[in-house]
């Protein structure tokens, strides 16, 4: 099934460890209606950046918790997406985003390897960059610099 023109809810529900660890990773009706409309929105990132790989989209609260995910990430509800691209780094995947004018809640570039993006309705337009200098985790704005600098 198709939850936009390019994004499916075979990927958008596909999980590693909740197929280890046999833990049921389907929507409910709520949860399917903000992945439709986190896909329509995930179309126009697409349309800026090329193709797009879903590495993470839906996790139940239990495979959340599995995964070590925030307790509060939008994940659960259906609204955020961890993806990457072939074609662009995760920092220029973000930066075309704010380039276009791309509405979301919260963008983060994640450890130089993905781009979490969230469609949550609060639309805070919040960007971090969680990164590890010296072994230790830093959240924060990540400056071009910074990121060719690692």
């Amino acid at each position: 099934m198709n939850l936009s023109e390019h994004f499916t809810l075979d990927e958008a529900t596909y999980s590693e460890t909740a197929i280890r660890m046999n833990i049921n990773n389907q929507p409910d009706e709520q949860q399917m209606a903000n992945m439709k409309s986190a896909a329509e929105q995930l179309e126009a990132v697409r349309n800026v950046t090329g193709a797009l790989r879903v590495n993470s989209w839906l996790r139940l609260p239990a495979v959340n918790v599995a995964v070590g995910g925030s307790k509060v990430s939008s994940h659960m509800d259906g609204w955020a997406i961890d993806c990457s691209s072939s074609a662009h780094t995760p920092y220029e995947v973000c930066q075309l985003v704010i380039k276009a004018g791309i509405k979301f809640d919260q963008m983060i570039h994640e450890y130089g390897r993905w781009m979490h993006i969230s469609f949550a309705p609060e639309m805070r337009q919040q960007e971090l960059t969680i990164y590890k200098p010296e072994g230790k985790y830093k959240l924060g704005i990540l400056t071009e610099a910074q990121y060719h600098a690692k």
